[in-house]
């Protein structure tokens, strides 16, 4: 039988995989008033209210409120959000996430009822993307992928993604905080309440593989 146990020491025998899933996020650029703007502000009252907020905008295709997360270990987290920050330009002129968040194990987010997107290639109806052979009831799990244009791809395989629809609430004790530099290390520890910091996991510095 595959346990729980079997499963685990296989995925730390892959250094390509990992048990944990992590939610990047960023600055304040959404006007929301309910949010500081300040990135670690933000990670705070992520921390504060013990919860991730679904949105509906960008890549989700239902329009559903979804929490999105990484498939992928902590060195590739760090070359994710660094080809982020290089190449901001060719991404829109604007970073999607910055190098601080939370990790949640795995299988704490599948029985949250988070699971892994399904990567398709859509269809383009006046203007617009469909997918007609997916059900409706699994388009806020669908991520476009077409890599039959050479000049045109669409590939974001790279984050191995999770989604989870509606928001996402977790307990600290289920928490590592991901911080980019000692820098912030320590103005993190410095603004934090003291029971976040002792109720939490652990904190992951990500200085070391990003550069």
């Amino acid at each position: 039988m595959y346990t729980y146990r079997k499963w685990r020491e296989r995925l730390r025998n892959r250094t390509d995989m990992t048990t944990y899933l992590t939610h990047l996020t960023r600055k304040n650029v959404g006007g929301r008033e309910d949010f500081p703007k300040d990135k670690l502000e933000v990670l705070i009252k992520i921390l504060t209210d013990k919860k991730l907020i679904a949105s509906g905008k960008g890549f989700i295709n239902s329009g559903e409120p979804v929490v999105c997360l990484q498939d992928v270990p902590f060195y590739g987290v760090s070359q994710n959000v660094k080809h982020e920050m290089e190449h901001k330009r060719l991404l829109g002129d604007r970073i999607r996430y910055e190098p601080l968040g939370i990790a949640l194990h795995k299988t704490y987010v599948f029985r949250k009822g988070g699971r892994p997107v399904i990567y398709e290639k859509p269809t383009i109806k006046d203007g617009k993307k469909t997918f007609p052979d997916i059900p409706s009831d699994l388009l806020w799990r669908i991520v476009s992928l077409d890599l039959s244009e050479d000049e045109a791809f669409t590939d974001w395989t790279h984050e191995r993604e999770w989604r989870v629809k509606g928001d996402l609430e977790f307990e600290l004790e289920d928490v590592y905080v991901i911080l980019p530099d000692t820098y912030m290390y320590k103005e993190f520890t410095e603004k934090v309440d003291s029971q976040i910091l002792k109720e939490i996991r652990g904190v992951i510095v990500l200085e070391g593989l990003m550069y």
